[in-house]
């Protein structure tokens, strides 16, 4: 080796601690970065030279370069926010964005809904996610998370259930729909809506009838409400009879006539349910519908699967990525789920910037799936995960490629000193 190719080895030092450099300033810089990755340089030395050839021993080597620059997937720290977009991964995975050309995967989940009402990033990327399917329920199918219409149209009431108990003490009256409050034993009224989510008022009538262990109900709503009704008188809608053993049990439900008839434009003979529970008929234990107990006549609960039309009033996530939105009439409707995506290699993975990944054949393909299954991170609603750098680690790995840097200069310098004094022979 000669004297010269000394130069050639500090040269690669120097350049390789300028790399390293690079990386430990890239780390530094984005310290502030939500979701990014430290990474770490990696150095090898080069082919030496071997004074016996093939037979191994006695080799000087030829200097350093760089060889990897690994990026270190460790976890950044969660910070909660205000934001009701914003999420953060806490395990393993990625978000999955539209980030052309094709999909990129980041783990910044500073996201917000654009004009069109799409989940997208800080760069106008759309989010990825599991859609609902025409029931409402979330599906297995991918596409972009989006609002949707911010309004929903109105649900008419198909059911009313109760859950109460009717007196059985009470002595049989005959019901008189013309003076239904004095003739009856028993009556509750229930808000329902009709097929254009008009609220009605509708009050059930309950009668002991003569018949042992029988009891009728008439539904009526108010004249004003009735399709040829007179404001300030009843008009029937429904009807039917309930039939109890001597236990107070429900052995039977008996339905009569069902057709509401509101107007204002509302639909002709709506047909409204009435749930009491499951009689005995119907396979029953009488634990689970409504009763014939010596108590007074009470109605504990009572559900309607109908609403009005409305607006959406709020929206959050859930821990679950799922996005839920809220509207004026109380009904909530899960809009999408966010997808995540898992790689066999995370370090394979290439950054194209702007907080994006890209796979690539050392990562392997993106699996897409829920929040938590399979080895998959959860996702934290409201938080953000801040950038994984450790300045005081940086800032030692500074000094030392600092220290290195120097030292490489030496052999340069000693080098030329020693180069000089060869010179100098001829003199």
């Amino acid at each position: 080796m000669s004297i010269l190719s000394s130069f050639n080895i500090g040269v690669t030092g120097l350049n390789a601690a300028g790399q390293s450099m690079a990386v430990i300033g890239d780390n530094i810089a984005n310290a502030g970065t939500f979701g990014f990755k430290t990474s770490r340089a990696e150095f090898q030395d080069m082919l030496a030279n071997s004074l016996k050839g093939i037979d191994g021993g006695d080799q000087v080597g030829s200097g350093t370069k760089l060889a990897h620059v690994k990026s270190m997937f460790t976890q950044g720290t969660v910070a909660r926010t205000q934001s009701i977009t914003d999420l953060a991964i806490n395990g393993n995975g990625f978000f999955c964005v539209n980030a052309p050309p094709g999909k990129g995967y980041t783990r910044d989940g500073s996201f917000h809904f654009n004009k069109e009402g799409y989940l997208v990033n800080s760069d106008g990327y759309e989010v990825n996610g599991f859609l609902p399917g025409d029931d409402g329920k979330l599906t297995n199918k991918i596409g972009d998370i989006k609002l949707g219409n911010t309004t929903i149209p109105a649900t008419p009431t198909t059911e009313v259930k109760l859950s109460m108990n009717l007196d059985s003490r009470e002595i049989p009256k005959t019901f008189d729909p013309k003076n239904p409050d004095k003739t009856s034993n028993f009556n509750n009224s229930i808000t329902v809506y009709d097929s254009v989510g008009k609220a009605r008022l509708i009050t059930l009538y309950f009668n002991r009838s003569p018949d042992a262990g029988t009891w009728e109900y008439h539904a009526m709503v108010d004249g004003a409400d009735a399709a040829g009704g007179k404001a300030g008188e009843m008009a029937e809608m429904a009807s039917g009879k309930l039939k109890f053993d001597q236990k107070g049990v429900l052995m039977e439900e008996i339905p009569g006539n069902n057709a509401f008839n509101f107007n204002q434009g509302a639909m002709v003979g709506q047909k409204i349910d009435f749930d009491f529970g499951k009689s005995l008929k119907d396979g029953g234990n009488g634990l689970d519908a409504i009763t014939q107990y010596g108590s007074d006549s009470s109605v504990s609960r009572h559900t309607q699967n109908g609403s009005s039309a409305a607006t959406l009033a709020s929206m959050s996530f859930n821990d679950d990525g799922v996005l839920t939105a809220v509207y004026d009439n109380g009904v909530q409707r899960e809009l999408g789920q966010v997808a995540i995506a898992k790689f066999e290699n995370n370090e394979g993975l290439f950054k194209t910037g702007k907080n994006v990944f890209k796979e690539t054949r050392k990562s392997g393909q993106a699996a897409l799936g829920k929040p938590g299954s399979d080895g998959r991170g959860e996702v934290l609603a409201k938080s953000l995960e801040q950038s994984n750098v450790d300045i005081a680690n940086e800032f030692i790995s500074l000094m030392a490629a600092q220290r290195n840097f120097q030292a490489n200069t030496k052999t340069i310098t000693t080098s030329d000193q020693m180069l000089q004094e060869v010179l100098q022979i001829k003199r």
